[in-house]
């Protein structure tokens, strides 16, 4: 991973109270779910600003996962904290292998692909705005941008070694092999 200094993250959110005891179900954004428990120094985001929170006990529960704050003992102290964002600090994510990346590195890369009479000739799709989990591969939603071929918005699979040819995070490129009438 390359990432340097401590960037919050999104993790996962919490979605409702589980309970009469201040237990909160909670949707995790990490993959596998279990591992947002991993990381610790937990930050939940309420109107623009980070408070830092405990779980001090978790567990899945049917298909998803509640999880208890500490100091939160009641139903109605938990219904306060529905809705927020689960934050955590990049620096805290474990180390990938080479080739691996998180979703938000690869998020503001440019994104090149081919004019499809060329052999070669390189042009810019735009920017990875975001990714989608569609179940068989993960999906780069790609804007328009400053330069690129066009206005449209692409949804291009990521695959590495098929589709996506090559990503450099220092250069802010990923290259996909994708062209353009695609």
């Amino acid at each position: 991973m390359s990432e340097s200094g401590a960037n919050p993250l999104t993790a996962g959110k919490i979605t409702g109270p589980y309970g009469v005891k201040g237990w909160v179900k909670v949707h995790s954004f990490t993959d596998p779910e279990e591992n947002l428990f991993r990381f610790g120094a937990w930050q939940l985001q309420r109107r623009g600003s980070l408070e830092t929170v405990e779980f001090d006990e978790w567990k899945r529960h049917g298909k998803g996962m509640i999880a208890h704050i500490a100091g939160v003992d009641d139903r109605t102290l938990a219904e306060s904290f529905k809705g927020l964002s689960i934050v955590v600090e990049a620096n805290s994510l474990p180390s990938l292998e080479e080739g691996d990346y998180y979703w938000h590195q690869l998020q503001g890369l440019q994104a090149w692909g081919r004019e499809p009479e060329s052999e070669g000739d390189r042009v810019l799709l735009g920017t990875v705005d975001y990714m989608i989990e569609t179940g068989a591969n993960d999906v780069l939603v790609i804007k328009a941008s400053d330069g690129s071929i066009d206005d449209r918005e692409r949804l291009v699979p990521y695959l590495p070694g098929d589709v996506v040819t090559r990503v450099s995070l220092e250069e802010g490129v990923i290259e996909v092999d994708w062209y353009l009438e695609e």
